[in-house]
């Protein structure tokens, strides 16, 4: 329990550092590395199997600041860097300009931002189901649906959480997590995702969304904060109409290059932004008339905006995963799957102390993959030993991890989309927590409605 509650106390040292202003890149790596060198003194092991050590506890924690750049800056990283390096460019170019002004028209009839909003994270929820990547969709979203939604009224801070949310509630039967969560469960993958996730995952979406309607309408009020409805006939377009068709090339690449869409032709999505860019830049060449010169020049601005996200996003990421494999690696969720194994409850009350360890573990780890991995791993044996249902207890804390990632100040898709919009991650993760609890609430009462308790 020692381990558990060093976790504890650095991580309300982090939240702590960062409501007052420190940086918080800088306040994540500290702690990261005040967690690495701790588990050092304890006699644990600082890296993971995957890395080979040092030899030394100070420069096994800089091999792992090291992996992390390596892994998160040229993995991760570069998608987050392509994307915002793109909606640079469209922005330079007038592109979403255009955007904005043409889909303005149409939209001008609603008159509640609200309503918009709601329309948008339904939207951006339909999404996950061809971006797996919560970072990625988010990210994404940021480069193309953001600037609409800003533009037609809904403040900054509720068009980040649209953008940082769709991925809260898994939609996909083919994710990884899905797979594994069926597995355990003993169903076929059709009857477990299909027949029983689904309809779940349905109604908790329709519950957020209401939620998300209310919550930040009651923030916006209370904060007053600034939404500013632009006037369509104020907007300066420089370019041509069609322009409006390229800040959405990479969400028609995800569609296209899926590999089905086209048999045979999958791309992912590095590879799509890529050509994206280029083919933007193609469009732009000859609608100046071939002045390449003037095309390169252009060009400058999605480099540049590559590398404010380095900057801006990607060290954040770099210094969360250090900080997440700070906790993993004292073992304070080995201690959280303790406490679960040896939990003495009924069926519902086991399932209600797995989904709040799961969602807790995906809060403090950002991560919504790696915990619910590692207690699902207890499902199976915790069901047979009481007599219940696997599917019982591994539907909500498959919901919950990934619910939890949303509302993590450290997770990768807050982190990123609130670095994009230079805002804080805390004032994303106020404005998910409550769809994000309205979610949980569904999931668990769905779960008891849908999924018989014993097997």
């Amino acid at each position: 329990m020692l381990e558990l509650l060093i976790g504890a106390i650095v991580t309300i040292a982090v939240g702590y550092f960062i409501v007052k202003g420190y940086k918080p890149a800088g306040v994540l790596l500290t702690a990261g590395i005040t967690l690495l060198l701790i588990t050092g003194l304890l006699g644990y092991d600082v890296l993971p199997e995957s890395i080979t050590a040092t030899g030394n506890l100070v420069t096994d924690t800089m091999e792992y600041i090291k992996f992390t750049l390596q892994s998160r800056g040229g993995g991760l990283g570069m998608q987050i860097m392509l994307l915002c390096g793109f909606a640079s460019y469209m922005t330079h170019i007038g592109a979403n300009n255009v955007v904005v002004k043409q889909f303005s028209k149409p939209l001008s009839v609603i008159n509640s931002p609200y309503v918009l909003l709601v329309a948008a994270y339904i939207v951006a929820c339909l999404m996950s189901l061809a971006v797996s990547s919560a970072t990625g969709l988010g990210v994404l979203l940021m480069a193309t649906l953001f600037p609409m939604m800003t533009a037609m009224g809904i403040s900054r801070p509720a068009a980040v959480a649209v953008c940082a949310s769709p991925a809260a509630i898994i939609l996909s039967p083919t994710s990884g997590d899905v797979v594994i969560a069926a597995e355990k469960s003993g169903l076929a993958l059709h009857v477990f995702a299909v027949e029983t996730v689904l309809p779940v995952s349905i109604c908790a979406i329709i519950v957020m969304a209401a939620a998300t309607f209310f919550w930040n309408k009651y923030l916006d009020k209370r904060n007053n904060t600034p939404m500013e409805r632009i006037d369509v006939s104020t907007i300066e377009v420089n370019a041509p109409a069609y322009y409006a068709v390229l800040p959405f090339l990479p969400i028609i690449g995800v569609f296209l290059f899926n590999g089905e869409t086209i048999p045979g032709l999958y791309l992912d999505i590095y590879t799509i932004v890529v050509v994206s860019i280029f083919a933007g830049a193609l469009v732009d060449f000859i609608t100046k008339r071939f002045d390449g010169k003037k095309t390169l020049e252009d060009l400058e601005s999605c480099y540049e905006g590559m590398a404010e996200a380095f900057k801006g996003v990607v060290m954040l990421l770099v210094a969360a995963g250090v900080f997440a494999q700070g906790l993993m690696s004292i073992g304070a969720i080995d201690n959280l799957l303790g406490l679960a194994e040896t939990a003495g409850a009924g069926g519902l009350a086991l399932m209600m102390i797995l989904t709040i360890l799961t969602m807790a573990a995906a809060i403090a780890t950002g991560s919504g993959n790696a915990p619910f991995y590692a207690f699902v791993e207890l499902a199976p044996s915790l069901a047979a030993k009481m007599g219940v249902n696997p599917a019982f207890l591994i539907i909500p804390m498959l919901q919950a991890s990934n619910l939890g990632r949303t509302v993590s100040p450290v997770s990768g898709v807050v982190v990123a989309t609130a670095g994009m919009a230079h805002i804080s991650p805390f004032e994303v993760v106020k404005r998910t927590s409550v769809p994000v609890l309205a979610g949980l609430i569904t999931v668990i009462i769905g779960t008891m409605i849908l999924v018989p308790m014993t097997a």
